[in-house]
């Protein structure tokens, strides 16, 4: 059957099944019985509609059809009903009473296809192969009860057919009414077999289908209660069917369409506080206002009315007690429709709170990871933290469930990651931070909703995953100063050890030299002319030769060049003593503070020294400029260049770096192999970094000169 047609056919149902209705009302008024026109107007329009709709979407389910028919075939027997009691009313014909009494039993008899509906609930299809017995035999008596109303009197309504006759006698009543009986008694089991095969499509089932089942469980659950509560109160059980009946064909549609499915937890969840706290007020009442009212009457006036301060008392007691019994509900509440598990907005409430909370970061991870599980009631959850192109397992609820260390994240849609039913993404401000992962139970999805508190976890989690990397960026900063001024202070041990075996090899040696001259002079002063002059012309140039290597260690603790003409003199200077090719480029560089020109003069002399000694005869090239509040320096040679990525051999451009951090400053290299070299680095103006007042440049970090470091 196509979808069209199956359409036309379901609406034509629906339009018999509100003819039939309108019919039953007409009668109805025209007989003055107002409760038998309208009575059942809401429960078999609710089974018609829903039917009508499920049969038009969903024609391969034939619950849509099985409600459809139990619509129309009540509709039909109450059109019937009404008009044979009008025509009973208006002295009609027996026979047409007859007739009318016989189409309606045989159509009342339909009612017993919702024993199958609920065997076939929610996807018309049975539990298993096995319960088609069951199937087979609710099917065999549904035939048999229509069979026996047709053929004979056994299904007629004695208080309408005065003479109980049917006008089709082919089966004698003898046989009819025992097989009657037998069969309305057989359906009691086999209705308790239907709903036993319901539990067991709930314990076998998807979520998605248990919560299906919630929905008709629920609506019959209340339409029980109902019925229990107005045939022990009222003594009429009919008109709470009639009244809170269509509950159950509303809440199957619901289910068969999976409109807001899973807010039936919230339902169960709300009528239980309700129900719980409308119970516990009447008992108060109750026990209060009437039991010990009643105790009272005993010694007073008999039939006396309540006394009024019994019900103010009862009023004060609920109000009294009215929060801690709602707060015991909805735990109670919680628990029955969530089990041990955290509800939404417990999870997220829990998770806000402990967001405002001063957890140390190691510990802010595994409880994210914790809420999320208990949230969702994953197996496993686990919080991932965006490292570079890859994620890493930031926690993991268990502990001891981590799937493997990291995963490959280009950016852009979340990864797919072996093991899990869902990852979320979490940003901040745009920028992707980290992901949150969740691994159900075998057999279990995702549920709508615990797939809605994971994103909003997700968008919660952005602002946490923000402040822990600022955190461990901070951390990882601190500890690189630790390192970098123990690198400074053990550069600066090595620079006085050079030092002074510059001056030992050097100057010391030379100064000894001119003693020793000195004293050899000395010896022959006035005994031989020639041999003094010779002395004094030697100790002129060995003096000289002094003077010049202490004036080259002082150039290299710190040249008084760039002490009196600046930065870009002392470069240039320096650049001019190059073995090979130097261009300077220091257009509008001018006077900066002594720190900030030190470093960069010695970053400029370490490159320019690494340029020789690993790019020798290359072309270099040395550019100082001013850009928007920074002193900015780059060094470039043409030379073969080296992988960044291989360690260093030497300590150059870190001591370059720690130099320049040490000012608030930054230093970058960028090589490849064959295409040379370029050493950039910048310092703010704004850096707070201190000032010599006294005249000289102050030496502290930019008085040594740092030495080796790789640059191919």
């Amino acid at each position: 059957m196509t979808t069209v047609t199956a359409r036309w056919l379901a609406g034509s149902l629906l339009l018999l099944t509100i003819a039939a209705l309108a019919v039953s009302a007409w009668f109805g008024v025209a007989n003055g019985d107002l409760m038998n026109a309208f009575a059942f107007t809401p429960l078999l329009l609710a089974f018609a509609a829903v039917g009508a709709i499920v049969a038009g979407h969903r024609p391969a389910n034939p619950i849509g059809w099985l409600f459809q028919a139990e619509g129309l075939g009540f509709a039909v027997g109450v059109a019937t009903d009404t008009f044979a009691r009008h025509a009973i009313r208006t002295g009609a014909a027996p026979s047409s009473v007859a007739w009318a009494d016989w189409l309606g039993a045989v159509l009342g008899e339909l009612g017993f296809l919702f024993v199958l509906a609920v065997l076939l609930f929610p996807d018309g299809r049975l539990p298993s192969p096995r319960w088609r017995v069951v199937a087979w035999l609710i099917i065999a008596g549904e035939v048999l009860l229509v069979l026996m109303a047709v053929t004979s009197s056994a299904a007629l309504r004695a208080e309408i057919s005065a003479v109980r006759v049917s006008p089709v006698r082919l089966i004698p009543d003898s046989v009819a009414y025992p097989v009657v009986n037998v069969v309305q008694t057989v359906f009691l089991p086999l209705t308790v077999a239907a709903a036993v095969g319901l539990a067991v499509r709930y314990r076998r089932a998807t979520p998605d289908v248990r919560h299906q089942i919630k929905w008709v469980a629920y609506a019959s659950l209340l339409t029980a209660i109902a019925l229990l509560i107005s045939g022990l109160v009222l003594g009429n059980p009919l008109g709470a069917l009639l009244t809170v009946g269509p509950l159950i064909p509303v809440a199957a549609g619901i289910a068969i369409f999976k409109y807001r499915l899973y807010d039936i937890d919230v339902v169960i969840s709300k009528t239980i506080v309700y129900g719980s706290l409308a119970a516990f007020i009447t008992l108060v009442y109750v026990l209060i206002v009437v039991g010990i009212g009643s105790l009272g009457s005993g010694f007073g006036r008999a039939g006396s009315r309540p006394d009024l301060g019994l019900s103010i008392l009862a009023t004060a007691v609920v109000a009294v007690a009215f929060q801690p019994v709602r707060e015991r509900a909805q735990r109670l509440a919680n628990r029955l429709v969530f089990g041990k598990r955290a509800t939404p907005y417990e999870a997220l409430s829990e998770f806000a709170g402990r967001m405002g909370g001063t957890y140390a970061t190691e510990d802010a991870l595994p409880r994210m990871a914790q809420v999320l599980a208990e949230g969702t009631g994953a197996a496993r959850a686990v919080v991932w933290l965006k490292d570079g192109a890859e994620l890493a397992v930031g926690a993991c609820w268990p502990a001891d469930g981590a799937p493997p260390g990291r995963v490959g994240f280009a950016g852009g849609a979340a990864p797919t990651i072996t093991g899990t039913n869902r990852v979320a993404l979490v940003y901040h401000q745009g920028e992707a931070l980290g992901a949150l992962s969740v691994a159900k139970r075998p057999g279990e999805n995702l549920t709508p909703v615990e797939d809605k508190l994971m994103s909003d976890l997700a968008a919660q989690a952005g602002l946490l995953l923000h402040n822990i990397g600022l955190t461990q960026q901070l951390r990882a900063r601190l500890a690189e100063l630790q390192a970098s001024r123990l690198r400074i202070v053990a550069a600066a041990d090595d620079q006085r050890r050079r030092i002074e075996r510059d001056i030992h090899d050097g100057a010391q040696q030379q100064l000894l030299a001119i003693g020793a001259a000195l004293a050899l002079a000395e010896t022959v002063a006035g005994q031989d002319e020639e041999r003094e002059r010779a002395l004094v012309a030697q100790l002129k140039a060995e003096t000289s030769g002094a003077l010049e290597t202490l004036r080259e260690l002082a150039r290299g603790i710190y040249p008084p060049l760039l002490a009196d003409q600046g930065l870009a003199a002392a470069v240039s200077a320096h650049a001019n003593k190059a073995p090979g090719p130097v261009e300077v480029d220091a257009v509008g560089v001018g006077r900066y503070p002594a720190d900030l020109e030190t470093a960069i003069y010695f970053c400029c002399v370490e490159a320019l020294q690494n340029a020789a000694r690993h790019a020798p005869g290359s072309a270099v090239r040395v550019s100082l400029a001013e850009d928007e509040g920074q002193v900015v320096f780059s060094v470039t040679d043409d030379g073969p260049g080296f992988d960044p990525a291989t360690p260093p051999t030497g300590t150059g451009l870190r001591n370059m770096g720690d130099r320049l951090a040490a000012l608030g400053g930054s230093c970058q290299v960028d090589s490849s192999p064959g295409l040379g070299t370029t050493i950039a680095g910048r310092i703010g103006l704004g850096a707070p970094w201190p000032r010599d007042t006294g005249g000289a440049p102050s030496t502290g970090n930019g008085g040594a000169v740092p030495l080796g470091g790789h640059m191919g």
